[in-house]
C-alpha cells in the first residue's frame, strides 16, 4: 500500500516552524535540528497537498503518521502536540482559513493521523519486543551453551586429576559403583591399588617437580596399559593409583594384571639424565559383583596394599578375609583399650618364682590379664603388642606397677618373709625419660621397699648399650634405688655377652626353649645339660641369680638343679593365679 498524494510546495515555512518548536524535545530522535526540519517539511508539504488535491484521500493522514513514527517520534507528547499545531496553525500559515471544506478535510486528515500514529506506534513496540524476545533467545542459548560448557569443564575438573590427566577416585568410584550398582548374574570384577616404592625419596632428595614428571610418566604408561587392556585406572592420591577390572573369571586374572603392573612399573624410567628406582606394590581385590559393597571393596585393596608394605619383600598380595577379620579385631581391641584402662578391666594374676634347692617361694611374677566385657578373659600375647604401638603401655604399666606393688604391701602383713613381686618393663616404657620418677612415686606411694621390687626387661631391649648410654643411666638409676634387675628371656635374642659385665643387673631369666636342648636341637643330652650348665655358670660368674623360665616336669628341676640354677617358674610350681590363691601359702614350700 503507497500514499496516494501527490505532494505540493505551497509556503509553509512558518507551520514548519511552529510544527518543529511543538515536538523538538518530545522524545530522543538521532538527527540534527536542521534534519528534523526538513523531515517536518516534507511532511507538511505532503499534508498540504492531500488537503487541496483534486480528489480527497485522507488516508494521507494515517502515512504521514507512520512515517513520523519510523523517524523515532513516538511519544504520546509528540502525537497530541502535532494534532494541536496542524489544527490551530495549519489553515491559518497556509491562507486557507476561509474555505470550510478545507476544515473538513483537514479533521478528516487528523483523525487518519491519529489513527496511523497509534497504529505504527503499536506496530513499533510489538517490533522491538519481538527483537527482544528474539535477542532474549540468543542470549539464552549461548548462556545455556556456555554454561553446559563451563558445566563439562567443572565436571572434568572435578573427576580428574589436575597433573596426570587420570580419572580420579571421585570417578574412579563413581564408576565401581555403577558397576555394582545392578551387575548381572555371575560378574566378578577385580581392583588393584598400586602405590609406588621409592617415590618418597625421589620426590624428597631430586624435589616435587621432579616427583611429579616421574608421576606423569608412571601415569602415561598405566594408561596405555589400560586402553589396551580395556580396563579403568585412576591416580587415588599422591603415589597411588587404582585399575578397575571388569568381567574377571579368577583372583588370577587380577593376579596377571598385578603382576604386568608390576612388569611394566619395573621398566627404567630416566628423567633429567638420572634413572629413578621404583617399584610397584599391587593390594588385589577379586571377587563376586553380587552384593559387593563399593567402599568395603576399596577398604580391603587398599588394606591389602599396606599388608604388601608390611611384609617389605612381595610385589602384590591378594586380599584375604580371615587376615582381615583378624586386624579388625586388634583395632576394635585397640580401640577399647583406653577405657578399659580408666574402668580397671586390667587385672593381675600372679605366679610363683621358686628357690631351686629349699622349694620355698622366693618371688611372684605379675601377669597382666584384660577382663574384656564382650570376650572374657584376654591373655597379654592378644593386647600387648597394641598396646606398645599405641604408646598405652606407658600409663597402663605404671598402673600394672602400682598394683603389684599395693598387693606386695599386703603379702608383707601376713608373714615376716614376704615375697619380692617382679614386674615386666616394655622397651617403650624402659626408654620413657619419666621412667624413674613414675618408678619412684609409685614405691612412695604404696609404701613398697625397693628391694621387694624386681623389674625385668627383655633381653632385645639392651642388644648394644654402647649406643643407649640414657638406658644404662636408666637402669642404673632404678639399682641404686635398690630395685632388682633381670633381665628376662635370656638365651633368645642377639646377645653381645660383652656387655653383661657392664651392665646394672642382679639376674638372668633363662628362656623356656632352654629347657629343651635334647629334643630342640636333637643332641645328645649330655651335651644339652652341659650348654645349660655353662649358661648358669656364665651368670653365677657375673654374680647375677639363675632363673629358669618354663618348668613344667620334675626332670626339668633335675636339670635345673644339676646345672646349679637359682630359681625355678613353670607350671610345676604353679600356674598363674589370682593374689587371694596365695594368702594361706606364704612362704611355700612349692615343690
Amino acid at each position: 500500500m503507497t500514499d496516494p498524494a501527490d505532494p505540493v510546495t505551497p509556503n509553509l515555512t512558518a507551520f514548519v516552524r511552529d510544527w518543529t518548536k511543538a515536538i523538538v524535545g518530545t522524545c530522543y530522535v538521532p538527527m540534527t535540528r536542521e534534519e528534523k526540519s526538513q523531515l517536518l517539511h516534507r511532511l507538511a508539504e505532503r499534508l498540504a497537498a492531500a488537503l487541496v488535491a483534486e480528489t480527497f484521500d485522507p488516508s494521507v493522514g494515517y502515512w504521514i503518521a507512520a512515517d513520523l513514527v519510523a523517524a523515532d517520534f513516538d511519544a504520546p507528547e509528540a502525537l497530541g502536540r502535532t494534532i494541536v499545531v496542524i489544527n490551530e496553525r495549519f489553515l491559518t500559515d497556509l491562507g486557507l482559513d476561509d474555505r470550510p471544506d478545507h476544515r473538513a478535510r483537514l479533521a478528516e486528515l487528523v483523525r487518519e493521523f491519529a489513527t496511523g500514529f497509534a497504529r505504527a506506534q503499536q506496530a513499533r513496540t510489538f517490533d522491538a519486543q519481538e527483537e527482544i524476545r528474539a535477542a532474549a533467545l540468543v542470549a539464552r542459548y549461548e548462556a545455556e551453551r556456555s554454561l553446559r560448557a563451563s558445566e563439562a569443564r567443572f565436571r572434568h575438573a572435578a573427576t580428574h586429576d589436575a597433573l596426570t590427566g587420570l580419572p580420579n577416585r571421585s570417578l574412579f568410584t563413581e564408576r565401581l559403583a555403577k558397576l555394582l550398582a545392578n551387575p548381572p548374574p555371575g560378574l566378578r570384577f577385580g581392583v588393584c591399588v598400586v602405590d609406588l616404592e621409592g617415590f618418597g625419596a625421589v620426590n624428597n632428595s631430586l624435589g616435587p617437580q621432579v616427583g611429579d614428571s616421574l608421576l606423569v610418566v608412571v601415569a602415561d604408561r598405566l594408561r596405555g596399559f589400560a586402553t589396551e587392556s580395556g580396563h579403568l585406572v585412576a591416580r587415588q592420591s599422591g603415589d597411588e593409583f587404582a585399575i578397575l577390572i571388569t568381567n574377571t573369571t579368577c583372583t588370577d586374572d587380577a593376579v596377571k594384571v598385578a603382576d604386568q603392573v608390576v612388569a611394566l612399573l619395573g621398566q627404567p624410567i630416566r628423567l633429567n639424565g638420572l634413572e629413578l628406582p621404583i617399584a610397584a606394590r599391587v593390594g588385589v581385590v577379586e571377587l563376586s559383583a553380587t552384593d559387593a559393597d563399593p567402599a568395603e571393596v576399596m577398604r580391603a585393596a587398599d588394606m591389602t596394599l599396606h599388608w604388601v608394605k608390611a611384609d617389605g619383600k612381595v610385589r602384590w598380595l591378594v586380599f584375604d578375609p580371615a587376615r582381615n577379620a583378624r586386624e579388625v579385631s586388634r583395632y576394635r581391641l585397640s580401640a577399647d583399650m583406653p577405657g578399659a584402662l580408666d574402668r580397671g578391666e586390667f587385672i593381675l594374676v600372679y605366679q610363683p618364682l621358686v628357690n631351686l634347692d629349699t622349694g620355698l617361694l622366693e618371688g611372684l611374677e605379675a601377669l597382666v590379664r584384660w577382663r574384656h566385657p564382650g570376650r572374657g578373659l584376654l591373655s597379654p600375647d592378644e593386647f600387648i603388642g597394641l598396646a606398645e604401638d599405641t604408646s598405652l603401655i606407658v600409663p597402663l604399666g605404671i598402673h600394672l606397677l602400682e598394683q603389684a606393688c599395693r598387693q606386695a604391701v599386703r603379702w608383707q602383713q601376713l608373714t615376716k618373709d614376704p615375697p619380692y613381686v617382679s614386674v615386666n618393663l616394655s622397651v617403650r616404657q624402659l626408654r620413657s625419660p619419666a621412667l624413674v620418677a613414675d618408678v619412684a612415686a609409685v614405691l612412695d606411694r604404696t609404701g613398697l621397699a625397693p628391694e621387694q621390687l624386681q623389674l625385668e626387661i627383655t633381653e632385645s631391649a639392651i642388644i648394644d648399650p654402647d649406643d643407649d648410654t640414657n638406658l644404662i643411666a636408666t637402669l642404673q638409676t632404678l639399682a641404686d634405688l635398690g630395685i632388682r634387675i633381670t633381665i628376662d628371656d635370656f638365651g633368645t635374642g642377639y646377645s653381645n655377652l660383652a656387655y653383661l659385665p657392664t651392665l646394672p643387673v642382679h639376674g638372668l631369666k633363662l628362656d623356656r626353649t632352654l629347657l629343651l636342648g635334647p629334643d630342640r636341637w636333637k643332641v645328645p643330652e649330655p651335651v644339652a645339660d652341659s650348654f645349660l650348665a655353662n649358661l648358669v655358670s656364665l651368670g653365677h660368674s657375673l654374680g647375677l641369680n639363675v632363673t629358669a623360665e618354663g618348668v613344667e616336669t620334675a626332670e626339668h628341676v633335675r636339670r635345673l638343679r644339676v646345672a646349679g640354677a637359682d630359681t625355678g617358674q613353670g607350671w610345676y610350681f604353679g600356674r598363674p593365679e589370682y593374689a587371694e590363691q596365695f594368702a594361706d601359702r606364704l612362704p611355700g614350700p612349692w615343690t
